[in-house]
């Protein structure tokens, strides 16, 4: 065997050595991480980040900075130091109840600092809203290295630059593909696949469009449905290959992601054309529900594209999403159902193994009641409708509230009560929350202090067990020595009264065996011994 032998000096390599420790991350764990799109950089809802407060401060969170916003449904996407959101400012105040109103005004992409709140661009686009619920948009922006898209609740959809918010391209795709909004408009999060932008355009034969990311050109078109639905687009990969996941109100389709070539559909029928969840893939397994009461779980084929339908449409099993993506963990199914529940689903079979009300803090189901599920370790965070951030443990026993505080006022409404659904954003130990009014930003980060603090605590807990128990100790103690103290004196005092009863040139003797026996006859002394 031939050994080859290095030509650096030795100290030529400890020098690239202690560089390479010196550059390195002491753990990559710890590295911060943007949610540059709607549930984050990997699309599942999951918060990588560590180092990471497990409960809240006394005194509240620690917000960094506010800014004022317009309204909307779109969460915060942040990416490179940059906090993007889109947002709506009428010309006329909304109505209380804005369901089915015409209302004019502005869509605005808004780019603040991360750092300290301030807006460094924003873009405007005037609009008219035709739609129900009118209060601005609903997809998150979508940031993919240096360009943000943008998709308006009317189907303005846009490119911009992230750094200086200038236009590279617009589509408007109700005019372009001869279509119109969906009755809640436009709400499928587009998808950036490659150098493709995957979108939920609608129409005859263009359900489903690829344009080139860079030029904003179509790329291909596909499908054809009786309505465009809200679940945005899921790249999956099956049978060896990748496959583009559509759920639409017709049915579950699956296509190739490059050309848009047609695979599968399952059929299915949704109610109101209300399907909004993106379909969860486990294993060979892939699961979709929607309004009202319908669920549906496929198989995957393994060989080739192509799925076949294990159940579907089950009553009083699995859950029916409205407004939240569920959450996968292993086998069981976290999310809620469209009357508010919490529940815990067996994935595969769809029983439901657990319910709760608690993180809605309702003693009945809320219709549509909504809290948006992220996992950060062995931990989940709900940001609920109400405007509270919730830290809980949920696994098959079930639910494990941990700790709750109120961060947002809910501003807009929903069948008759304040809400907040806007989706959250976890970033660089920070949370970035919204509302119709603001946008804020929390410190998420378990600093030493805090370490401190909460070893304070530890301690003066410690101690004060530690002082109870040794004062009960001592008090036993106490009492144990005063109680033989009175009883000593009982004794005397017993003892004066019983010699004061006694005969005249009388005393008490002590006992013993041998007067006993001297004052006892000896018949009753042979009868009965004394040992």
């Amino acid at each position: 065997m031939c050994k080859l032998r290095s030509s650096r000096s030795p100290l030529i390599s400890l020098i690239l050595f202690t560089l390479a420790w010196l550059l390195s991350p002491p753990n990559p764990v710890c590295l911060a991480e943007d949610w540059p799109q709607w549930m984050g950089r990997n699309r599942d809802n999951v918060w990588r980040e560590s180092n990471i407060i497990e409960s809240f401060p006394k005194l509240g969170v620690n917000i960094l900075w506010r800014h004022p916003v317009g309204g909307g449904y779109a969460g915060p996407a942040v990416s490179r130091g940059r906090v993007y959101i889109a947002d709506f400012q009428p010309e006329l105040p909304l109505n209380e109840s804005p369901q089915g109103i015409i209302s004019r005004g502005k869509e605005r992409i808004l780019c603040l600092d991360e750092r300290t709140g301030s807006l460094l661009w924003k873009h405007e686009d005037p609009v008219t809203y035709t739609i129900s619920y009118p209060a601005g948009p609903r997809c998150t922006p979508n940031i993919d290295e240096d360009r943000v898209y943008t998709l308006g609740a009317e189907g303005k959809l846009h490119c911009l630059d992230a750094t200086t918010g200038h236009a590279r391209w617009s589509r408007n795709l109700p005019a372009d593909y001869s279509t119109q909004p969906a009755i809640w408009g436009y709400a499928g999060h587009p998808l950036v696949v490659d150098d493709k932008l995957i979108c939920i355009a609608g129409g005859p034969d263009s359900l489903v469009i690829a344009l080139n990311k860079f030029t904003g050109k179509e790329t291909w078109r596909s499908l054809s449905s009786s309505g465009q639905g809200y679940a945005p687009p899921v790249l999956i990969r099956a049978a060896g290959r990748p496959q583009l996941i559509i759920f639409h109100p017709d049915g579950v389709s699956a296509l190739n992601p490059d050309n848009g070539k047609h695979y599968w559909t399952i059929d299915y029928q949704a109610s109101n054309g209300s399907v909004i969840m993106s379909p969860i893939k486990s294993g060979n397994l892939l699961y979709a529900a929607g309004f009202s009461k319908k669920n549906i779980m496929l198989r995957l084929s393994e060989d080739q594209p192509g799925a076949t339908m294990l159940w579907q449409d089950i009553s009083d099993a699995a859950i029916s999403p409205v407004n939240v993506q569920p959450f996968l963990d292993q086998d069981m199914l976290y999310g809620f159902h469209q009357d508010g529940t919490l529940f815990g689903i067996d994935f595969a079979t769809g029983k439901r193994v657990w319910s709760s009300l608690e993180p809605l803090h309702s003693k009945r189901a809320l219709r549509t009641g909504t809290a948006f599920i992220i996992r950060q370790s062995d931990r989940y965070w709900l940001f609920t409708e109400q405007g509270d951030l919730v830290i809980a443990k949920m696994s098959r026993q079930g639910y494990q509230e941990l700790d709750r505080t109120h961060v947002l006022d809910s501003t807009d409404v929903a069948f008759g009560r304040k809400v907040v659904w806007a989706a959250p954003a976890f970033a660089n130990q920070k949370i970035f929350l919204r509302n119709g009014k603001e946008c804020i930003c929390i410190d998420a980060k378990r600093h030493k202090t805090d370490d401190a603090k909460r070893h304070k605590t530890d301690d003066a807990k410690r101690h004060k067990t530690d002082d109870a128990k040794r004062h009960k100790t001592d008090d036993t103690e106490r009492n144990k020595t005063d109680e033989a103290k009175r009883n000593k004196i009982n004794n005397a005092k017993r003892h004066k009264t019983d010699d004061a009863k006694l005969p005249a040139g009388h005393e008490r003797r002590p006992f013993s065996h041998a007067s006993f026996r001297a004052a006892t006859p000896n018949s009753l002394i042979s009868n009965r011994s004394c040992k």
